[in-house]
């Protein structure tokens, strides 16, 4: 029988950032001539998210938001490594990567074989880093490999396919070179300290975007912009089954696994109704309560115009794991909630056992 751990990070392109940068899109939306400008005024905010804003920005702020999250990340990497999967399997959005009007899947998997990554020099618009400064000093030319899992994916396609999941899966990159951003931050995020990642990565990119990975080329976008909706994506509901099944496969293997939900919650760019200044903290609340008390009935009740509703498009990659945490019993082991009104999104950080 295999072994599984699930866990839940954040990927938050910005942590990449000097602390100066990482209030980057709240300040490029308040140039956003769609949103009122009494929504602009700080007078207006809520008094956290002012004094977080500070009279600097929010750059004060965001060495205690960067310590917060890199805290996390460690608790999780310590849980990796005292697990030592033989693959870690990653649950990331594509946000108009691979994912383009050429084709879009509901979810894939990429059996990749090893990648010679370009963290700065290959940076997407949805990561933000292109021509910046990141936060390790590290030259814009530097390769990094990061060891595949062709053969486990292989395998875990001819698992889902018999288990009625019709996913598509990929050999090698299409759009964007290297790994797109979801899953290449969670690789140097979990090594934040620069101490290596031994193991093999297995992405899993799900359509999160729905409605807007292609109109919106699932980003940032003014609020005057009239943009023809897409299809949508799946269901929390169909997320939350496909992360049981995957779960499923790997009980039932040989295969020593980790399982990560990779994002932030609810993204302040996608939250019409706090004039996309903010997240929808108190949605994100609900859940994350919900997800502390083990209650999976609120997670399954969430509708797919909830999620939207509170801009927790990305969410739905924690979806699939709750499905995974379901399937196998775990139990929490730990967990906290890094609540932000000013860096675009609240993050969560989780372990299962």
């Amino acid at each position: 029988m295999g072994d599984v751990i699930v866990v839940g990070v954040t990927h938050y392109p910005p942590l990449s950032m000097l602390d100066a940068e990482m209030a980057g899109i709240l300040r490029r939306t308040l140039r956003d001539p769609g949103i009122p400008e009494a929504a602009k005024d700080p007078s207006s905010w809520p008094e956290a998210m002012r004094v977080e804003w500070g009279d600097d920005e929010a750059v004060s702020s965001a060495a205690v938001h960067r310590a917060a999250l890199v805290d996390g990340l460690r608790r999780v990497r310590v849980a990796l490594d005292e697990f030592d999967p033989d693959v870690v399997l990653v649950w990331g959005d594509d946000q108009h990567e691979n994912f383009h009007d050429d084709l879009i899947p509901p979810y894939s998997v990429l059996c990749y074989d090893d990648i010679e990554a370009r963290p700065w020099a290959q940076a997407a618009e949805s990561a933000m880093m292109a021509g910046k400064p990141n936060a390790w000093g590290e030259p814009g030319d530097l390769v990094r490999t990061i060891r595949g899992a062709h053969e486990t994916g292989r395998w875990l396609v001819e698992q889902l396919i018999g288990n009625d999941f019709d996913v598509a899966y990929a050999y090698r990159t299409l759009h964007h070179p290297g790994l797109a951003h979801a899953f290449l931050n969670t690789v140097l995020y979990l090594d934040y300290d620069r101490t290596g990642f031994k193991w093999p990565v297995l992405p899993m990119p799900l359509n999160c975007y729905g409605r807007k990975v292609v109109g919106a080329k699932g980003f940032i976008t003014s609020m005057a912009d009239d943009i023809r909706p897409d299809p949508p994506s799946p269901s929390p509901r169909r997320f939350h089954a496909l992360g049981a099944a995957v779960a499923r496969a790997f009980a039932s293997s040989d295969h020593r696994v980790a399982l990560i939900a990779s994002s932030s919650w609810s993204h302040a760019f996608l939250v019409d109704h706090t004039h996309r200044l903010r997240p929808d903290t108190s949605a994100d609340r609900r859940l994350y309560d919900a997800l502390v008390a083990g209650h999976q009935a609120a997670w399954l009740t969430t509708t797919l115009s909830d999620v939207e509703h509170a801009g927790q498009q990305e969410l739905l990659n924690w979806f699939t794991a709750m499905g995974a945490v379901q399937e196998l019993g775990l139990s929490l082991e730990w967990s906290t909630f890094v609540e932000t009104h000013c860096f675009n999104s609240n993050k969560v950080f989780a372990i299962w056992r």
